[in-house]
This record gives C-alpha cells, structure tokens and sequence, in this order.
C-alpha cells in the first residue's frame, strides 16, 4: 500500500511503547493497538516503519510481523500456540542422523551433541538419537519437560520462537538460542547443517541459494526479536 503517514515514533508507556503514526496509534491486522513490551522493540518497530519509502512494504518488516503475530495469533490463546511448536520436540531435527557418509556423521555429531547435551542437562531430561528418517518417540518426561519450558514464556515470545523452531526444524536450537546457551551463528549453522553439507559436494543453484538466504533473513529477525524483549 501507498504510504499514508509522515513519521512513526513511540509513546513510552509503563512498560514498553506504543507506536504511532503521526500520532495516531497503529493497528495490527486484528485491530488491536500495537503495543509491544519494550521500549526497545517499539522503536525497532518504529524505525521499520519509518524506514518505508513511498509504498510500505510488509516483507520488508519482520519486526512488526512478529509484533503482530504475538498480539493477534499467540496472545488469544498462549496454551494453544505453545502446544503446536512443542510438537516439534517429538521429532527434533538434532535427532536424526545420516547413517553415512562418515564425514557428515562425525559433522552432524560435533555440531549438533553440545547442543543436546545442554538441553539435558538443562531440562533434566534423555533424547532418543537415531540415524536414518524413520520416526523414534522421544521418552514422555522429555516431551513434558520441553512442552512446559516453551508454556512458560509469554505470547510476544512464543511469536519469536515459532519461526526459530519452524526454519531449523529443532525445538531444541531454538530453545538454547532464546536461552542464549549458544549464539546465532552456532544456531545457525546446526540448522543448515545438511543443506551445507549437500552445496559442498554438489554445489548450490541460485534459486536454493535465495531460499535459504531468505529463511537466514527470516531466523535472524526473531532472534533479534528475542533480544529486543530483554
């Protein structure tokens, strides 16, 4: 759409900002007020706006996306939106493993056991490791113990934990980055292990290239999104 507002800036609240539109607060897609928890995050948000040229562009605001997909999709129904991303604990991507060749088994191994092993010793709980794609339950007390560390964060953070968990596949990368028990590079990198490994040996198209450079683009802002939250 044509942009219809001169500048956004924020109105600090008690706790966080509201943003405004030549002082005119803005909606959400449900029409809600854009609110968000932080000072820091309305002005992150407010800076994409103010970033806009003549048409504002909504892929080009991650921020506000996910500001609205916690105050429209998440807040609603926390329980709800927790339980389908815990879902993904029963078939976490750190599970699964190459069954050859050697090389990627000992890669997958030194990339991706730290991260289990702090998920653990962090949640006190045991992963079923398998190789090959043929599903193998995880134990219950594991799968309770991940699904109540993802209920007890709030809707703004469950907003920036669903594409974290989507894009890598893993529950579990995405829990130890938002904990930050390992940094973005290293999530990163864990969650496109394979698809490096694959544009190492058979070489990368552009079309696979612009498809992980933009799911990259994606992870990173609920990341920065998370920290936004602190």
């Amino acid at each position: 759409m044509k942009r219809f507002y001169r500048e956004a800036r924020v109105r600090p609240g008690e706790s966080g900002g509201e943003v405004l539109l030549d002082e005119r607060p803005v909606k959400t897609p449900a029409r809600a007020p854009l609110a968000l928890p932080t000072e820091a995050l309305a002005r992150a948000v407010a800076a994409e706006w103010n970033a806009q040229g003549e048409e504002v562009r909504p892929r080009t605001m991650p921020l506000t996306g996910l500001a609205n997909a916690a105050i429209d999709r998440a807040a609603p129904d926390p329980e709800a939106f927790a339980a389908t991303l815990a879902q993904y604990g029963e078939t976490d991507l750190l599970c699964y493993r190459a069954e050859s060749p050697a090389a990627l088994v000992a890669r997958q191994a030194a990339a991706w056991d730290p991260i289990l092993g702090w998920a653990q010793r962090r949640f006190d709980v045991n992963f079923e490791v398998t190789q090959g794609i043929v599903h193998r339950p995880q134990p219950p007390n594991t799968i309770a113990q991940l699904s109540q560390a993802v209920a007890a964060r709030d809707a703004f953070e469950l907003a920036a934990l669903s594409p974290l968990v989507t894009i890598s596949g893993s529950l579990v990368i995405a829990l130890a980055l938002a904990e930050e028990a390992i940094d973005l590079e290293t999530a990163w990198a864990a969650a496109t292990l394979d698809e490096a490994w694959q544009a190492e040996r058979w070489g990368e198209d552009e079309e696979a290239a612009a498809r992980i450079e933009a799911r990259r683009t994606e992870f990173e802002a609920a990341e920065r999104f998370l920290r936004l939250l602190r």
